[in-house]
């Protein structure tokens, strides 16, 4: 496979990770749910497990595409850069995030 695709991959996977570890939050599964915060429970270990795995599928996307040092480097600027995009998802359209998220729960 190209690079280009492992790099691809790996960004989607940093957002998938950091859209998944945001929804972990009380806050932030009642913003995206549209629930009053009191009534907020997500399924957090699910959601922080899935999280964290996505983060490191995207390491080992990274690592596949370009030599170590490289790769550690961009895979720190995917997560800034998905952290970041994540933050003003929430801030700006958080019901794009239920996406992330299509079980009822």
């Amino acid at each position: 496979m190209s690079e280009t695709l492992y790099l691809s991959l790996a960004s989607l996977f940093s957002m998938l990770g950091m859209a998944w570890l945001a929804l972990s939050m009380d806050m932030h599964w009642a913003q995206v749910k549209q629930l009053p915060l009191n009534e907020s429970r997500p399924p957090r270990v699910l959601l922080k497990t899935l999280g964290f795995s996505a983060l490191f599928i995207s390491l080992l996307l990274c690592l596949e595409a370009d030599r170590p040092s490289i790769a550690v480097l961009v895979w720190i600027m995917l997560l800034a850069g998905a952290a970041f995009s994540v933050a003003c998802l929430l801030a700006r359209a958080p019901h794009v995030l239920k996406a992330c998220w299509p079980y009822s729960t």
